[in-house]
Order: structure tokens, then C-alpha cells, then sequence
């Protein structure tokens, strides 16, 4: 076998993307907070990008500009005798002044800000908020304080690194014990864990819902406090709220209450004001501490209806966004055949890139502004009437109408947020599939989620309504032909419980 290499020449077609238009995509796809922290990085990185000033800076500028000051240091520099030569040395200290300003602009590589401008980074981490405490280590600054032997010291630590966010502990107290390895016996895990089980939050330490529970009503349970209101009749020193979660805990999940109200030989109204009360209760303790915190929603979009003419105004909500403009000190100097060739390349990519980045935006602004228009125009019925009029409609159809790709509307609505009369909506919403009634009328998925929420809201507690039932009113009002086990996927997805845990007794 013989091996040679030759030389051959072929055409081809390849759709390739420009660094820009990867660039432009990019910030398309980003909602406005996190186009905010973009610009902010690209204003660090750039040279030549820089913030526009309001234009009544400006104003200001000029008006100084009419009328100037005397200039000292034009004046001649006579030695005087008199006033001990106060006014010559106030004119040599503003010639230092004015040579050091002179300096600091000399090149492009020294240092233009002023010592009187605040700097923004510095005053970014101080006002930036100190990061919440973790649950593990507010139990173990609390015990620290806690008066134990050593052994019991130790089997404590040991259990507050296995409490986890929701405040409970995840291993059996048998897991933890190891002889040869630790220095501590089991009953000083046991001891321990009744030590961990008093400290803050209440309820913190518990291994199910029912000891989570107790443990809050044992410490709620002192005199004059809510829980110590009502006590059981055959144990003073027991509440009516303990003995009913200690004794009749899984029935209470079920939601058997007639059961539990003939054994507990009581009403069931009484039991309805217990477990009003026990609603107070937290079952999740370990949440109140260094809970993660939400991330604000901001509005892209805002749409606002007009009183005269019944249309919508359109308007981008973008107040806090910077303009950006190029540097006039470096588009000068790019132009200066003085200036070396390396630093005129310097300048001329980073000129590029900051032009690039501000068409992006621009861009970014046109496409959000002329989709939104046209999701309005298609979704007119429920700007008008409420969430019950929500109409589906396909992105393709948005796209054809704006002119763009399909996959520029997907990326124009990702993480994007419409604020109207009903709410900060996020922007996909009023993309989705529906189904046709028989009246042939068009509902979306979210429609009929909506009308499905509204039938539960109107049932009657005492018997309400089951899948089947809810099926049947969602026919009745023209939504047919959905199957009940649609129905009872539709009602998970919004947290509605079955009807056996809806009834109220």
C-alpha cells in the first residue's frame, strides 16, 4: 500500500456566526438585572466604553463656561511685602494643582479620575449586605454557651452537623454512635439531642413532624402563653393541641376528624380551633434562619392601558440602565499618526468591541419592544378581561408577524417579565398550546388552569367537588372533551389537594 498526500481544492457553503452576532444573541437573551451587571463589566473592561452624562450636566457646564473667574495664575508673580504674601502663595498653590491635572491627562495610560469622585466599586461592597448566617452555625454559637459535660459536648456538635436546612435531623441517633472512634457513649448522644431540641428556633432538632410539633408546644407550653389556653381533662399538665398530635397524629393527616372526635369524646368544632391554632406552628423551623433570599423581579416591559382611546402603551422599563457612548479622548487619539502602532490596534479593537456592545443593545431594545407589540395585538382579550381569556398562541406566529427568526423570539422572551393591570407576568406565559371548545373558541392551557382554580374556589367545603365533578363543571362552561386524569394533573400542578383533604367538617 502506498501512502502520498495531494492537494485538492473543493466548494462548500457554512453559515458561520461573527463574534457580534453571537454578541447580539447574547444580550437578547438577558433580563434586564443581569444586562445591568453586563454593562457594569463591560465598562470596567473597555477603556473606550464610558457612561453618557445627562445632558443637564452639560447645561451646567456651559453656564460655568459664560462666566468665568479671574485667573491668578495669569497674573505676574510680585513679590510683596504686604499681607505677609498670602496671595502669591495661593497662586503657587494652584499652579501645583493645575500641573497635577495636566499630568493625570498627559496619556492614555494615566489615571483619569478624580480624587473628589467617590469610587464605585468601594461603594459597592459597602452597601452590599453582609451574607445571612447559616442554621449550622447559629446552633453551634448557641452551643457554645450550652453547660454540658464534654462527652455530651462532643455528641451535640456531632448532631447539629446533621440537622439540615429545614431544621431536622436527617440520621438515627444509632448512626452517629461509633465506641472505638468517638468519646462519647449513646446516652450522651440522648442527652445531647434533648439539649439540641431546646435551642432557637423551636422546634429545631426534631426527626419527624410530630416531635418537631411537640417540641414547640412544650415550649409554648408555660403559663398564660397561647397552647396553655385549654387543657385535656385526664392529663393536667397536657394541653388539648399536645395530647392531640401525640395520640392522633396520622388521623389528623388524613383528615379524619369525625374519627378522632369520637375518640377524643369532643366536637369537631373543638378540634377545628385546635388545628387553627396549630397552624401558627412552623414546620419547617430551620428556615428562619439563613433562609436563601428571593432575587427581585424586575419588569422588561410595561403595558399600560390608555383611558381615551382603549389602546395599550408599550414602553420599555429600563430606567436604571446606563447610556453608553465611546470615549472622545481615545476616538481622537486613535487618530493621531503620533501615537504608536500597537496602541492604535489597542484602540481600535476595544473601539469595535464597545460599538458592538452598544448596536446589541439597541438591537436588544427594538426586538423586546416589537414582540411585545405583537403579543398584545394577539392577546388583546386578556389584557382586556383577566387570565380567563388567555389565548394560545404559538411563537411562530409571533415571529412571522415581527419578522425574525423563531429563535430569536424564544431568546427575546427568556427571563423576560411584562408588568400590566394583572400583575408582573413573565413574558413566556403568553406563549402555550389550548384546545377548542364547542363553540369553537380557542383556550390556552393556562385558561383552563384558571377556570379549573375558580370551580374549587366556588365549591362547597362541606362535599367538594371530586375529578370527575370538576371535569363535568369544566364541560359545562364549554372547556369538553378533557379526561379526568388531565383534570387531576392540572390540579397538582397547582397545589390543590384531593377531595377527601379539601372537606371541611
Amino acid at each position: 500500500m502506498k501512502l502520498e498526500m495531494t492537494g485538492q481544492m473543493r466548494m462548500e457553503q457554512r453559515m458561520k456566526l461573527a463574534p457580534h452576532m453571537i454578541q447580539s444573541m447574547e444580550i437578547l437573551q438577558l433580563p434586564i438585572l443581569a444586562l445591568q451587571g453586563r454593562i457594569e463589566q463591560e465598562l470596567n473592561n473597555n477603556p473606550v466604553l464610558e457612561m453618557a452624562e445627562p445632558s443637564n450636566t452639560e447645561e451646567a457646564e456651559t453656564t460655568e463656561r459664560e462666566t468665568p473667574e479671574e485667573d491668578i495664575s495669569e497674573k505676574d508673580l510680585v513679590v510683596d511685602t504686604d499681607n505677609n504674601k498670602v496671595e502669591d502663595f495661593e497662586r503657587l498653590e494652584s499652579l501645583d494643582g493645575e500641573f497635577k491635572e495636566y499630568i493625570e491627562q498627559a496619556g492614555p495610560f494615566y489615571s483619569r479620575r478624580r480624587t473628589d469622585e467617590p469610587d464605585r466599586k468601594l461603594e459597592a461592597i459597602k452597601n452590599t449586605a453582609a451574607p445571612p448566617k447559616s442554621l449550622n452555625e447559629h446552633l453551634t454559637e448557641q452551643w457554645r454557651l450550652v453547660d454540658a459535660e464534654e462527652p455530651v459536648k462532643k455528641a451535640g456538635s456531632m448532631i447539629i452537623d446533621y440537622i439540615d436546612d429545614r431544621g431536622y435531623l436527617t440520621v438515627r441517633l444509632e448512626q452517629l454512635h461509633n465506641k472505638d472512634k468517638n468519646g462519647f457513649t449513646f446516652d450522651d448522644l440522648k442527652k445531647a439531642l434533648l439539649l439540641v431540641q431546646k435551642l432557637e428556633p423551636a422546634g429545631v432538632g426534631a426527626r419527624d413532624l410530630k416531635e418537631c410539633l411537640l417540641i414547640q408546644l412544650a415550649q409554648s407550653s408555660e403559663e398564660g402563653s397561647y397552647f396553655a389556653k385549654e387543657k385535656q381533662n385526664g392529663n393536667p399538665d397536657m394541653s388539648f393541641e399536645t395530647h392531640l398530635i401525640a395520640e392522633y397524629m396520622d388521623e389528623l393527616l388524613e383528615n379524619r376528624l369525625p374519627d378522632i372526635a369520637k375518640k377524643m369524646n369532643c366536637s369537631i368544632d373543638r378540634i377545628n380551633e385546635a388545628i387553627k391554632r396549630l397552624s401558627k406552628l412552623d414546620t419547617s423551623p430551620g428556615l428562619q434562619v439563613g433562609r436563601d433570599r428571593n432575587h427581585p423581579i424586575t419588569p422588561d416591559v410595561v403595558v399600560e392601558s390608555s383611558d381615551n382611546s382603549g389602546d395599550y402603551s408599550i414602553q420599555l422599563a429600563d430606567p436604571d440602565l446606563p447610556s453608553l457612548k465611546l470615549s472622545s479622548y481615545y476616538t481622537k487619539m486613535v487618530k493621531d499618526t503620533k501615537v504608536g502602532e500597537e496602541t492604535r490596534k489597542f484602540l481600535h479593537n476595544n473601539i469595535r468591541s464597545a460599538q458592538w456592545i452598544i448596536d446589541a443593545i439597541e438591537q436588544r431594545k427594538n426586538t423586546l419592544l416589537r414582540v411585545t407589540k405583537s403579543v398584545v395585538k394577539h392577546q388583546r382579550d386578556f389584557f382586556d378581561r383577566g387570565p380567563l381569556y388567555l389565548r394560545p398562541l404559538p411563537m411562530s406566529k409571533v415571529a412571522d408577524d415581527v419578522g425574525v427568526h423563531l429563535a430569536t423570539v424564544s431568546r427575546a422572551v427568556a427571563g423576560k417579565y411584562v408588568q400590566c393591570s394583572w400583575g408582573v407576568l413573565p413574558l413566556r406565559k403568553f406563549f402555550s398550546g389550548g384546545m377548542q371548545d364547542k363553540d369553537g373558541q380557542a383556550h390556552s392551557w393556562e385558561a383552563i388552569r384558571a377556570k379549573l382554580q375558580e370551580i374549587i374556589d366556588a365549591e362547597d367545603k362541606t362535599k367538594p367537588l371530586s375529578d370527575d365533578q370538576i371535569r363535568q363543571k369544566l364541560a359545562e362552561a364549554g372547556i369538553n372533551n378533557l379526561a379526568r386524569r388531565t383534570v387531576a394533573k392540572y390540579r397538582k400542578l397547582l397545589n390543590i389537594p384531593t377531595a377527601r383533604f379539601r372537606k371541611k367538617y
